[in-house]
């Protein structure tokens, strides 16, 4: 094998069909000791669980399929809860458990993003 050249093409970066997962779903479950609002004073837990169940019972936990990830603060609190899919960086506001079943169908599953569920643009922490 020859030694790479100044011109030779570069490797491709990490692409969804490359990557390790196809999908990384992360779950704010912060709470905040000061007492101001946070994702844990919304059930972020419950929320967590019922993702990480809906996709392991739906076949696609797993390397090349999607992963579920508890995460501290993500900075997003006034739209608490949330969750954020990668590498597509959408961010949900979910209320219950129907709308993680959504997001798992929608998203995980079929590709498709659940619009009603986007965490407005404009809100940060």
């Amino acid at each position: 094998m020859s030694e790479p050249t100044p011109d030779s093409p570069r490797p491709a970066a990490a692409t969804p069909s490359t990557s390790y997962y196809e999908r990384h779903v992360f779950f704010c479950l912060n709470e905040r000791s000061n007492g101001e609002d946070s994702c844990a004073n919304h059930r972020a837990q419950e929320g967590f669980e019922r993702c990480k169940a809906q996709v392991k019972a739906a076949g696609l936990a797993g390397p090349g399929k999607v992963r579920v990830n508890k995460a501290g603060c993500l900075d997003r609190c006034a739209g608490g809860p949330v969750a954020v899919v990668y590498p597509e960086a959408v961010w949900y506001t979910y209320v219950d458990a129907s709308d993680i079943d959504e997001i798992v169908e929608s998203h995980l599953k079929n590709g498709q993003v659940v619009e009603r569920l986007l965490t407005p643009a404009h809100l940060g922490r």
